[in-house]
């Protein structure tokens, strides 16, 4: 893919990680450690997406999107090791598109930029999505919406629904779900229910009856389509 990409990461090694195995892709990157120094960059360079850290020394990557997010068409990722809703929703409310966790699988995380990348090139693919009953979920976007308002979803949440979204009246054991989003044969197959809870409580209007995400007794989940 033939892109440029802003790396804002100061941790030294994971940004010569991340690095790396975008160069293995095909796409360009350079790499700086602080805010600062990424602004100046941009001064006089072009980027197709920037990748940035928010527990930055210095100016944070919040502060660095209320100076540049707003003003400019440039994706810009977080990655960042912080994954409450509220630090989502500042990211997200400061012109950020897309939301990454740390610590991340790095071909994960160029799958993401790819997907991203395309998005930003083609906004029309955007347009289109999977809908049930008043949302609207674009799998590539890593985007849910309610009547056009966007829904503030974590990047384990939305993984965890879009698995569900594209494999409707199903039902899948936790260990299943597990295995499928995290993409681990063995693990906490808790973490599953935990996420259930909290998707519940952001799409359902009665988390404590839902319509969308079923409980089978006895067998997992299930995905209602027409819920709601």
């Amino acid at each position: 893919m033939n892109a440029k990409v802003l790396i804002i990461e100061d941790e030294k090694e994971l940004g010569e990680l991340v690095q790396l195995f975008l160069e293995k892709d095909g796409i360009s990157s350079v790499l700086c450690s602080t805010a600062e120094e990424g602004l100046d960059l941009l001064k006089n360079n072009s980027f197709d997406l920037i990748i940035l850290d928010i527990n930055l020394p210095g100016m944070d990557g919040f502060e660095f999107l209320q100076i540049f997010g707003k003003r400019s068409t440039t994706g810009v990722l977080i990655l960042s090791a912080r994954e409450a809703d509220e630090d989502v929703v500042l990211g997200l409310g400061l012109g950020a598109d897309e939301f990454v966790t740390k610590p991340f699988a790095p071909k994960v995380l160029v799958a993401r930029v790819r997907a991203l990348l395309r998005r930003l090139k083609t906004p029309g693919e955007s347009s289109t999505g999977i809908s049930f009953g008043k949302y609207v979920l674009h799998p590539e976007g890593y985007a849910l919406f309610k009547e056009g308002e966007r829904i503030v979803l974590s990047t384990k949440e939305f993984d965890v629904l879009r698995f569900l979204v594209m494999h409707p009246g199903k039902v899948f054991m936790s260990s299943e779900i597990y295995s499928a989003v995290w993409n681990q044969a063995y693990g906490d197959i808790t973490s599953v229910a935990v996420y259930i809870q909290r998707l519940r409580k952001k799409i359902e209007r009665d988390p404590s009856n839902p319509e969308f995400i079923l409980t089978i007794r006895g067998k997992g989940y299930l995905f209602n389509k027409d819920g709601g």
